[in-house]
């Protein structure tokens, strides 16, 4: 009996061992959260550029912020720029746009010049692009959550639903993927293009789903019971979701990791630098960057 009762006993240490061997593997040696800067009035949307600069947004102040990986200087970009707020980077380069302003998704070229690719749906303005994931195919996956702006004219929504969209790759169409969500927000979807997680913030949930090779989207199951406001994804398959701070969940989704960051908020999180092995982090004021033992996928 003592021999069981010592092996119960010892169970809780193992664990603990084991939780902290697991997160310690996802972070570098002796890294620590580290600002870049915190010159901005609310940063969001951090995107990578093949090359492994990171963009991100400065939103309240209408612009593009540009972090070099060759010399890890912040600079402005491209002010205005119809209040972006999600950024992405398509197969080609260019720098694609939640343009908040008059609710449209852009695409933004190495020149600077703007095309836009959807300002409404069936000739109703759309709620207020947020977030995007680009499918190996070229296609877009974008959440359309409302909240209001005042800089907006329109005081109310002309589509009812919060929902998220699907812009195919010859951008002729866009379809609806899903609808049945209190607010979506945050979205991100695997290297091959199978599984897509989208973030329902106003239920603080987070879901996973299969693609269907139509672009369609189906298996809708609970991946966690946190919402988030951006998301990003590691080589491991690892789930990075933000808020307080960022919490890292495996592919099974369970918590594996916490990331705490000194803000009331952690808007959003992507991997940049040359070998996309710093995770770089907007919260409120500042963008923050961890080195990590695992890469990004882009």
């Amino acid at each position: 009996m003592k021999k069981v009762i010592n092996l119960f006993l010892a169970l809780p240490i193992l664990f603990s061992l084991s939780c902290k061997s697991l997160q310690t593997s996802l972070i570098a040696k002796d890294a620590k959260v580290q600002l870049v800067s915190s010159e901005y009035s609310f940063t969001e949307g951090p995107a990578v550029a093949p090359n492994g600069d990171v963009f991100f947004t400065d939103q309240p102040n209408d612009r593009i912020i540009k972090w070099s990986a060759k010399d890890k200087a912040v600079s402005v970009y491209m002010e205005p720029s119809g209040r972006s707020n999600g950024l992405y980077f398509d197969h080609q380069g260019n720098l694609l746009s939640c343009a908040d302003d008059k609710n449209q998704l852009w695409r933004i070229d190495s020149q600077k010049n703007v095309t836009v690719l959807i300002d409404d749906f069936e000739g109703k303005k759309l709620n207020g692009p947020n977030d995007l994931w680009i499918d190996p195919k070229g296609g877009i996956y974008f959440t359309d959550p409302f909240y209001k702006r005042p800089y907006w004219t329109r005081t109310e929504q002309e589509i009812e639903e919060q929902r998220v969209y699907y812009l195919t790759p010859d951008q002729k169409d866009i379809i609806i993927v899903a609808e049945d969500y209190v607010r979506p927000n945050g979205i991100i979807g695997s290297k091959d293009g199978t599984r897509l997680y989208i973030a329902d913030i106003g239920d603080k949930k987070t879901y996973s789903y299969t693609i269907n090779p139509d672009a369609s989207i189906g298996n809708k199951a609970l991946f966690a019971n946190m919402g988030s406001d951006g998301m990003t994804m590691d080589n491991q398959g690892n789930v990075y979701l933000t808020g307080d701070g960022v919490t890292v969940f495996n592919p099974q989704g369970e918590q594996i990791l916490h990331i705490p960051i000194d803000q009331k908020w952690t808007a959003n999180v992507t991997f940049g630098g040359k070998n996309q092995k710093t995770l770089f982090i907007t919260a409120m004021t500042s963008l923050y960057t961890l080195d990590m033992n695992v890469h990004g996928i882009r």
